[in-house]
């Protein structure tokens, strides 16, 4: 790959391969020098200045030698996982997450508060609670944190400053960032916000190993239904929004014309068929208790069947319109509801399969995550560590 622009002054030059040089190491770690000049088309001579700069700057670590390989080895190198940490935080309905993540996105510590969101001012002043346990976390003390993204539950306006609405809190154009800021340390890569979808999305693209899909999507099922879009745009994974950063809001598509009324003042949107809010208000359940474990002694009950039969198959009814319309190569599945399980999503997938266009490409790849509980905040954290690289920030060795 060359990162050689057809014009720009030599700092924007050395800007541009740095910042090429750590995406490398990030999606391949253990490269040498020489494959890294091999792969960025550089000069062996400039790609030793750039990473003996980055290894002083505290971005990268150098280990051993390479095996098994013919002719002089090098060492290999890697994000610095020693170094900085990243903090990424997702404000719920039903709680705010917190964690800090090293280079690579592995979860150092995580904190979590588990009480329903009730005010913006109420959830800033619970999340800068949790960052500070977080600092003082062993794992994470005495270590700079670089930046912190925060995973919203609604859009965000393109500023990246402002919550646009959140109708399953009852939030409407909230300026987040102003109300967080006053709580914030210094952060060399600031803040970023992002619906949490939209965060967990790019998590699951930007810190898999190995090549990044072409096109990925997430779908987060909680108290509401949203989706995530990561597709490759200019050469890098990056968020689709749409013209007004609504792309993804899947759970506000209408699929049962004159249905129920939704939380967003709609009638028959997804959610009122699949979001955990329709589903403990169909089955009388408070918000106290998680579903799957509410459900549990409950799974035989012929009211408890209808209502996960009715969202298993709105669920299916979502995937097939994404394999349809976007065709995704990948749709990643998480959120609370997950844990429900073969009433849920047994039913989705089967319905998927059995609704599908069958042309000659094969299937789009679905992955399930039950354990998606941090994945909206560690994918924040993954924004931060995006942006810090693009802009090649200097110095992000230990406080």
């Amino acid at each position: 790959m060359s990162v050689m622009p057809t014009g720009g002054d030599q700092p924007y030059l050395k800007h541009l391969n740095r910042s090429a040089i750590l995406n490398l190491l990030r999606r391949t770690p253990g490269l040498s020098r020489a494959d890294l000049a091999l792969r960025t088309g550089l000069t062996k001579v400039t790609v030793g200045s750039l990473v003996g700069q980055l290894l002083a700057e505290g971005w990268l670590h150098e280990g051993d030698l390479q095996q098994g390989l013919v002719g002089r080895p090098g060492r290999q190198l890697r994000l610095n996982d020693s170094g900085p940490v990243l903090l990424g935080a997702e404000v719920g309905v039903l709680g705010v997450r917190a964690v800090a993540c090293t280079l690579s996105g592995d979860i150092l510590a995580s904190a979590q508060h588990q009480v329903p969101t009730s005010t913006a001012q109420q959830a800033v002043e619970t999340l800068a609670e949790l960052l500070t346990t977080l600092r003082a976390d062993p794992a994470v003390q005495g270590r700079l944190p670089l930046g912190l993204g925060v995973a919203l539950p609604g859009p965000v306006d393109p500023s990246g400053e402002r919550l646009l609405y959140a109708p399953n809190l009852g939030w409407e154009d909230v300026p987040f960032l102003d109300l967080l800021e006053p709580h914030l340390p210094p952060l060399p890569a600031g803040c970023t916000l992002d619906n949490e979808a939209n965060a967990a999305a790019f998590g699951e693209s930007y810190l898999r190993a190995g090549p990044e899909p072409e096109l990925l999507a997430y779908i987060s099922l909680g108290s509401g239904v949203g989706a995530g879009l990561i597709g490759r745009l200019g050469g890098s994974p990056d968020v689709l929004r749409g013209a007004h950063g609504l792309a993804g809001e899947l759970g506000h598509t209408v699929a049962q014309p004159g249905g129920l009324y939704c939380h967003c003042g709609n009638r028959g949107c997804v959610e009122t068929l699949l979001g955990g809010w329709a589903i403990r208000a169909a089955l009388g359940l408070n918000v106290q208790e998680a579903l799957d474990v509410a459900l549990a002694p409950r799974l035989r009950e012929a009211a408890v069947g209808v209502t996960l039969q009715r969202a298993g198959e709105a669920l299916g009814l979502l995937l097939v319109n994404l394999h349809h319309t976007l065709n995704p190569s990948d749709i990643v599945i998480g959120g609370a509801l997950t844990r429900l399980g073969g009433p849920l999503i047994d039913t989705a997938l089967d319905f998927y399969a059995a609704h599908r266009r069958r042309p000659g490409s094969p299937p789009v790849r679905i992955e399930v995550r039950p354990d998606s509980l941090l994945l909206p905040a560690r994918g924040a954290a993954a924004q931060v560590l995006a942006r810090a690289i693009a802009a090649s920030a200097p110095a992000v060795g230990a406080a």
